[in-house]
């Protein structure tokens, strides 16, 4: 596995946890449990990407600027979830939150898939792709095993 297929499977996750989430309505245990999954998913997500993927490509001049629009969209995406996390889930403002959230995900994994993986994929080699991967992956893993222990 490289880095831009592991970087995809969890992309599809968190298409698929927000487009559930978008079909949900009021304060259910469903809603409640898909957000929490949702939340730990995109956090865990930026998180090792920042770290495994992000942080190699601020040393290349090709992809600074690219990696630097990726790390503002994810504080943007960060203060999104702050903005679910404070409204109620039964209110008609969370699902438009959600909405905005989801809209904000989907650019960013566009973005990320369309452009950025292209340039990305000329300035790493196969052999750094694939340690990526594993770093990322392990990393991801590691979010999740703790996030869920301390639930």
């Amino acid at each position: 596995m490289n880095i831009f297929e592991a970087l995809r499977k969890d992309h599809e996750k968190q298409r698929l946890l927000l487009k559930i989430l978008a079909e949900t309505s009021g304060d259910t245990a469903a809603r409640r449990e898909y957000y929490q999954e949702l939340k730990l998913q995109l956090e865990g997500h930026a998180l090792a990407e920042e770290r495994h993927f992000y942080a190699h490509l601020l040393e290349k001049d090709a992809t600074v600027d690219l990696t630097r629009h990726g790390i503002a969209e994810h504080h943007e995406i960060d203060e999104l979830l702050a903005k679910l996390d404070d409204t109620e889930m039964s209110s008609p403002a969370w699902l438009r939150h959600l909405k905005n959230l989801q809209d904000k995900v989907e650019h960013h994994l566009a973005d990320e898939e369309h452009e950025f993986f292209q340039v990305a994929g000329r300035v790493l080699n196969d052999k750094q792709k694939a340690t990526l991967a594993d770093d990322y992956v392990n990393e991801m893993e590691q979010e999740m095993s703790t996030a869920t222990a301390t639930a």
